[in-house]
């Protein structure tokens, strides 16, 4: 199996128009054109190519939550295609294990606070409950634990 150690000269020489940067997890710069990766966990090259994938994508904002999801999506699939190219295997397991931690948040954020039916996005970080008219926000919550805050 290719260390994330190994790979990173491949990457750095055939997508000279992205930086590589160690970072404390993988993730992908829209900005900064930056792909980071996580030196603790050199083994994950598969996440490696994931976050190379969003930014040959070029993947930048999301104004619906969904997007984020189709967008995560896009680029695993994208990383399963830059795999087979480096003898890397990413299997679908890995993949739908990824994706779940975006639909659950994606659950969560969508879940009311009132009543617990699901809601619909009605605005960059607002829900309204489709069951009982509660309107809320929410967090980022990518990273962190999400909060959800009903509106008075």
């Amino acid at each position: 199996m290719l260390s994330t150690h190994s790979l990173l000269p491949k990457l750095k020489k055939e997508y000279p128009q992205l930086l590589f940067a160690p970072g404390k997890q993988f993730a992908w710069s829209p900005d900064a054109h930056t792909v980071f990766y996580d030196e603790s966990d050199p083994k994950n090259t598969g996440l490696l190519l994931h976050e190379l994938a969003h930014g040959l994508l070029e993947h930048h904002d999301y104004s619906k939550d969904v997007e984020l999801v189709a967008m995560e999506t896009e680029a695993w699939d994208k990383a399963v295609e830059l795999a087979s190219s480096y003898g890397i295997d990413i299997t679908e397991e890995t993949v739908q294990d990824n994706l779940d931690t975006y639909r659950e948040w994606l659950h969560a954020r969508s879940t009311c606070p009132k009543c617990e039916a699901t809601g619909y996005q009605s605005g960059k970080s607002e829900y309204t409950c489709v069951a009982c008219g509660h309107v809320w926000r929410v967090n980022e919550a990518r990273i962190c634990a999400l909060r959800r805050y009903s509106k008075k």
